[in-house]
């Protein structure tokens, strides 16, 4: 920390630190929380960040701040106060110290400047004694470190979480920040418990059954650790929000896998309704993500539904109802703990499968009916998302190029849903092995194609990338159940969970602001309709012994090779988006 005698010895201080370096400007008569400082000046996230009195900027930044700084020096003249008296006593609440006014600079030059919010924090820059002993008055009357624990708390959050998990992980996090471990490494021993909890599930013994409910609670205990942690001491970072994006369903879909093989063990194959559990869930989460990727900016997004819904938040006890139906990762996780550790496989994945469907009918038509009712233009970003989340290949946009769909605003739902209608009847009901379920792939991929030949602005357009999800893993799962295969369902699960990473990989990145992944990984992978006919052609022509479940097998090594490389390599980038994922409810 260097102390600058006025603007002009600021500027040349600014231009002595290294570029790759954030830098921070503090008025010196600041007075105010060191939480409020933290918040202000320390978050990774952001380019340019201020609080009264005080404003950093990153190496992004820093070119606009060393600017607007020398327009200052000439604009009040060289060897003029950095905080000249009485620049505070602007009426208002506008920041008048250098760092406020270089804040509204930055601003001006399209620099966006993060200004937190601050709550019962104190961050002012006093030019009386009058303020001086007020703001120290309320710097005093408020416990920084207990805010700043509360805050670390995710404000939104399922009642299972809220009240029996983050009462006490908020102190296991401020722990684990005392003694220098970081959010990654709390996520990666989650992964790990959650790992091992699935190898105990996969013994098939009671005992097993037991541990493994155990420590599943125990990784999601780890599992809103982490977040709280970054949140406690702002350590937000490109990988952890890789790996928190990720982790979550890892964890969950190996402990599907882990209660199938310890059920295996005991007589009971029940793979199939471990990968139904896991498409249910998968698809749950498209929903959830296309419906809040094409309505979240929305112009004139307004809905009588969503007014209920406003109302009814207004209403404490309905507030937490509405959060547990939909079966949120706290609730459901506890549902699956405890049940593995007192029943069977086989019931835990029937509560799971009922629970889950519940959930999903609630939260669609709620979504339906606000999607029929809102009045709203979508937006470019949000169809291009809605574009980029269908992850249609080569043989959809064949189609799209030479095919338009017919106008009209339910053309492109009921395209995609006419689609994934006719491909699992074909998987369900034509004779396994026949080239008719091959032909039904092929229609799939031109209805497909039609779907996504304009651009997704509908009102229930959003329902297209959904039903293109279901349609291939109903697809993978049916026909690895209908073959006579050994095996087979455990390769498709196999499969399944290698495409599911490539679809929450591209919505993490849609996410993040970057966008879809590249046309070439896309391409790579043979988009859904380029998958779902392979799975077809594979059934029709290996019929005989394990060649399906081979080839199942190595589809899926293939498609998970090319996709986890790709991702990797994106997420370590410095284009990686520096953000922390909040999470669904779901």
């Amino acid at each position: 920390m260097t102390a600058a005698t006025d603007a002009t010895q600021a500027a040349e201080l600014l231009a002595t630190v290294p570029t790759d370096q954030r830098v921070a400007l503090v008025d010196p008569r600041f007075i105010g929380h060191l939480h409020a400082l933290r918040l202000g000046l320390t978050d990774p996230r952001f380019d340019a960040a201020a609080v009264p009195g005080a404003l950093t900027a990153r190496p992004a930044a820093r070119g606009a701040l060393l600017r607007a700084l020398r327009r200052t020096v000439a604009a009040v003249g060289a060897g003029s106060p950095v905080a000249p008296p009485g620049a505070g006593e602007v009426a208002g609440t506008e920041d008048r110290t250098v760092p406020g006014r270089l804040a509204t600079a930055l601003d001006a030059e399209g620099i966006r400047v993060q200004r937190p919010e601050l709550g019962s924090l104190t961050a002012a820059v006093p030019t009386g004694p009058e303020e001086r002993v007020a703001a120290r008055t309320s710097v005093a009357a408020v416990d920084d470190e207990a805010v700043r624990l509360r805050s670390a708390v995710k404000a939104h959050d399922g009642f299972f979480t809220t009240f029996c998990i983050s009462p006490y992980s908020r102190y296991l996090a401020r722990w684990c920040a005392r003694r220098g471990l970081t959010p990654n490494q709390v996520t990666t021993a989650s992964l790990i418990t959650a790992l091992i909890a699935a190898g105990s599930a996969a013994t098939g013994t009671r005992g097993g059954y037991v541990a493994a409910g155990v420590l599943l609670l125990l990784s999601f205990v780890l599992d809103c650790t982490d977040g709280q942690l970054a949140r406690y001491s702002l350590q937000y970072s490109t990988m952890g929000a890789w790996l928190d994006a990720t982790f979550d369903r890892a964890k969950e879909y190996a402990y599907y896998a882990g209660l199938a093989l310890g059920a295996a063990r005991g007589g009971d194959d029940v793979w199939v309704l471990a990968l139904g559990a896991m498409v249910l869930q998968a698809c749950r989460h498209v929903v959830d993500f296309s419906f809040n990727e094409a309505n979240h900016d929305a112009v004139s997004n307004t809905s009588p539904t969503a007014a209920l819904s406003d109302r009814l938040d207004s209403v404490g006890w309905t507030v937490w109802a509405r959060r547990m139906i939909v079966l949120p990762i706290g609730e459901r996780w506890a549902m699956i703990a405890v049940l593995t550790a007192l029943t069977t496989p086989r019931i835990v994945f029937y509560a799971l499968l009922v629970g889950c469907a519940l959930a999903a009918c609630y939260t669609t038509a709620g979504r339906l009916l606000r999607s029929l009712t809102r009045k709203a233009r979508r937006t470019d970003r949000a169809m291009r998302a809605l574009a980029d989340l269908a992850d249609s290949g080569p043989l959809a946009q064949a189609v799209a190029a030479v095919l338009r769909r017919p106008g009209g605003g339910f053309t492109a739902p009921l395209l995609a849903l006419l689609a994934a209608a006719l491909m699992v009847a074909a998987a369900l009901f034509a004779p396994f092995g026949g080239w008719l379920t091959v032909g039904a792939a092929v229609l799939y991929a031109v209805l497909g194609g039609l779907a996504v030949s304009r651009p997704l602005g509908g009102a229930l357009d959003w329902l297209v990338p959904p039903a293109f999800r279901a349609a291939e893993y109903c697809v993978i799962l049916v026909l690895a159940a209908r073959s006579d295969s050994a095996h087979a369902v455990p390769a498709a699960f196999g499969l399944v969970s290698a495409v599911a990473y490539h679809h929450y990989d591209t919505v993490y990145r849609i996410r993040g602001g970057t966008g879809a992944p590249p046309r070439w990984l896309v391409r790579a992978v043979g988009g859904h309709e380029g998958r779902t006919l392979v799975v077809a052609l594979l059934a029709a022509l290996l019929t005989a012994g394990s060649d399906f479940t081979t080839a199942l097998t190595v589809l899926a090594v293939a498609v998970a090779l090319v996709v986890l490389v790709e991702s990797i390599r994106f997420w370590v980038s410095s284009s990686a988006p520096a953000v922390h994922d909040e999470g669904e409810l779901a």
